[in-house]
Formats: C-alpha cells, sequence, structure tokens
C-alpha cells in the first residue's frame, strides 16, 4: 500500500546532516537556501521563520519543510530561545511531487505535528543517541530513525497520493560554522579516545571528505591537525603538573605509544616532553 506516497521497495533517503541546533536572541538572520530538503523539527521554545519573504511563528512540535531552492531564516526576538533539530535530505520519492520535494510548493512549510509529537521526540532522542555514542552500528541505525520521522510526516500531512533522483549538497557559511563547531566539541570530550576523521565524521553523520574540507575551510586546519592540537595541549598541562610520567600522560589524552607521542610534542613545541617535565 501506497498511502502515504512512498514505495518501500525504492525508499532510500541520502542524509546529509542532522544537527541539534540552539538558538537565542544572539542570532543573526541569514536569508538562504539549499539544494536539497531542509527538514527542521522544533524540540522546544519558539521564534518566527521568515520562509519566502513570509513570516511564520512556530512553536515546540512544529515540523518546518523547505523544499530545494526554498528561502529561509530564523528571526530571533530578545528574550526568545529555540533548541531544534536540523536534518539535510536528498534521493526522495513522493508520489506526486517534484524530485527530492516533501510539500507541494504552493503548500505551507510549517506544520503543527501534535498527534504524533511523542513518536518524534521519541525519534529525535534515538537519532541523537546513535550520533553521541558513536557504536558500532550507529550509522545505520540513525538512517533508521531518520526514515522513521520522515515516514511519521508523511502520515500525518498525506492521506493519498513518481520517481525521484538524489541532488548535490552544498551548505550555507551559517550550516558550516554550525558543523565545525558541533565537530570541535566531539573532540574536545572524546580526545582522549581512539578518534580518526572516520569516527569523527561518522558522529556527525557527514563523509570524512566533506567533513575535511568544511573543517579546513572554517578553521584553517584539518579535523586531525585539531585533534593533535588539543592532545598536545592537555598533555603538556598534564607534565606541567610534575606528577605524571610521559608515557602515562601520552596514554591519558589518546596516544598508547610513547615514542610517536613524544615525536608530535616536538614536532608541535619544539622540545622533547622529558625537557618539559624537567
Amino acid at each position: 500500500m501506497n498511502d502515504i506516497g512512498i514505495n518501500a521497495e525504492n525508499f532510500n533517503p541520502k542524509i546529509y546532516y542532522s544537527l541539534k541546533r540552539k538558538s537565542d536572541g544572539t542570532y543573526k538572520p541569514d536569508y538562504h537556501c539549499h539544494d536539497f530538503i531542509s527538514m527542521i523539527y522544533v524540540l522546544s521554545g519558539g521564534c518566527a521563520y521568515n520562509i519566502s519573504n513570509v513570516r511564520y511563528p512556530v512553536r515546540k512540535g512544529d515540523m518546518i519543510i523547505c523544499n530545494p531552492g526554498v528561502y529561509h531564516c530564523k528571526i530571533i526576538d530578545p528574550g526568545e530561545e529555540i533548541l531544534e533539530m536540523h536534518i539535510g535530505l536528498g534521493n526522495i520519492n513522493v508520489d506526486g511531487l517534484p524530485p527530492n520535494h516533501l510539500i507541494e510548493a504552493s503548500c505551507t512549510p510549517v506544520f503543527s505535528l501534535t498527534e504524533y509529537e511523542q513518536e518524534i521526540l521519541k525519534c529525535s532522542s534515538s537519532i541523537f543517541f546513535e550520533q553521541e555514542n558513536n557504536r558500532p552500528g550507529s550509522v545505520l541505525m540513525l538512517k533508521i530513525h531518520v526514515m522513521e520521522l520522515i515516514v511519521l510526516f508523511l502520515k500525518a500531512t498525506r492521506t493519498d497520493a513518481g520517481p525521484a533522483e538524489a541532488s548535490s549538497v552544498m551548505f550555507e557559511s551559517s550550516d558550516k560554522a554550525s558543523i565545525v563547531s558541533t565537530l570541535i566539541s566531539y573532540i574536545n570530550e572524546n580526545y582522549m579516545r581512539q578518534l580518526s576523521l572516520d569516527s569523527i565524521s561518522k558522529s556527525i553523520y557527514l563523509s570524512p571528505a566533506y567533513v575535511s574540507k568544511v573543517f579546513k575551510e572554517e578553521t584553517g586546519e584539518s579535523p586531525i591537525n585539531y585533534l593533535i592540537k588539543v592532545r598536545l595541549s592537555k598533555a603538556r598541562e598534564l607534565l606541567l603538573g610534575g606528577r605524571m610520567s610521559i608515557k602515562a600522560a601520552a596514554k591519558t589524552v589518546g596516544y598508547d605509544d610513547a615514542y610517536h607521542f613524544s615525536k608530535l610534542f616536538k614536532k608541535y613545541y619544539s622540545m622533547p616532553p622529558s625537557k618539559l617535565k624537567k
């Protein structure tokens, strides 16, 4: 049965990103569009959205859908605060709609999904859980939960209803800054673990090549170089304390090989860790 407009056999959306974003009155409006679907769910708080030059108030429980090419931005007044989940989607096939569209062009882009609020919140929590824990199978589980979210939206907004193709992805500067900020927080909180570009990228459901590109554009360095810098800075603090051996300090910040750690330390600080310790 195809009562919500999708074919189960061909339902294989591409997920470009999934982010949790908190904004307040300091947010500067950035009127932009994407060449993919932007799905935004309000987890708490509220503000207004300018979508195609029409102002829409949004609040907890609202879903905002922006098809490719639809310009939008938040408008947050002083004292307002909003927490949202942002998901970028491609390769969507919905009966009766153009490629990579979730709603008709004439349809209002803001939906109150109170009937499915608890299910959507549970789905959102599962998405963030998989991102934050990055366990074996997390990438697949995250995709499953995003697919569930799409189905819930279509169940809430369609009764009956096509082929499609995937679009390329191109983020605006505000999206890139948010992605990099999320990655920096992840690295700062997990630098002592066995991180790689692949595992860092999976934490935010983006490809390693794109993460490397965006991170360098925004910071001037690669994610791995930033990781090394954080680790060495933490190790330096430990060694200056004078109570930890070089091997122990290296292991504490994520390096099992003390020799490799010493080489990196010397390259970064122009002195071996043994000299700093003395």
